[in-house]
């Protein structure tokens, strides 16, 4: 089963990026985020929808 949210450092591999770019990325709007608690999840569609841009 395919998780629908990502840690920064998951979806870092998913893009083929480093960590500190996603949360570059996420600072700057361009991929949503969603807060638990006091972490950050990436919905898995947010990473498509940025690489679809």
């Amino acid at each position: 089963m395919n998780k629908l949210l990502l840690t920064a450092a998951e979806a870092a591999a998913v893009l083929g990026v480093g960590r500190s770019t996603v949360y570059e990325l996420m600072a700057a709007g361009q991929i949503e985020s969603v807060r638990i608690g006091r972490s950050r999840r990436i919905p898995r569609a947010a990473l498509v929808a940025y690489v679809d841009r």
